[in-house]
């Protein structure tokens, strides 16, 4: 997890979902700035946009930091802020995170996750034998804990995202073609995450 840089809002966005989702929420009176009430149900037109969520963010999980393959269709908006818990913000492109359905799916409506927009550069490390995520020592306690509880919520230390990034970390350094600037400029732009680490820890194949 590495920190994402917001981009601006698709110049159709405000047509297809914004106006027309708080035009459904006032239909149906839902207080928007109060909880849904249990059950409720609201057009997911966020849906719409997620071609230019994909294409915005590059294809980058906010959360995994790595590249979701648009052709599984496992990229996914998720609202940072909880539909469930602010209907308002359900239709702001402000507030969808680009995310794989996995991620999406731990994430769900708890707000005990750093915000991938807010995130200090370095918080994030990788040991790359095991693949594990730690939290960098040297950031303030507070920030500490909160990264801890955010590598919980999101299982990015389960076993699956462990190997992954292992394999990934592995594969890297054992292509068979001689070291070559494209070769780091792949793994920088489908792996961005791995490859920041692999920068900093000084283990890239090119000096």
């Amino acid at each position: 997890m590495i920190p994402v840089s917001p981009k601006p809002e698709p110049a159709n966005f405000d047509k297809e979902v914004r106006r027309p989702g708080l035009k459904k929420l006032v239909t149906l009176k839902i207080n928007m700035s109060a909880p849904l009430p249990p059950k409720t149900k609201i057009p997911p037109l966020w849906r719409k946009c997620i071609n230019d969520l994909h294409a915005s963010y590059d294809g980058i999980c906010a959360y995994l930091g790595i590249y979701i393959e648009r052709a599984t269709g496992a990229a996914s908006a998720d609202h940072f802020v909880a539909k469930s818990s602010l209907p308002s913000l359900a239709y702001e492109w402000s507030n969808y995170r680009l995310a794989c359905h996995a991620m999406n799916s731990r994430k769900n409506k708890f707000d005990d996750v750093l915000d991938p927009f807010l995130i200090p550069v370095d918080l994030f490390r990788i040991e790359f034998i095991s693949g594990r995520i730690y939290c960098n020592s040297s950031q303030p306690n507070g920030i500490q804990t909160d990264a801890e509880n955010t590598i919980g919520r999101l299982g990015l230390n389960n076993g699956i995202n462990k190997q992954m990034r292992a394999r990934i970390y592995s594969e890297y350094l054992n292509q068979s073609d001689p070291p070559n600037a494209a070769l780091n400029a792949y793994y920088a732009r489908y792996y961005p995450f791995i490859w920041t680490e692999i920068s900093r820890q000084g283990l890239s194949r090119l000096p």
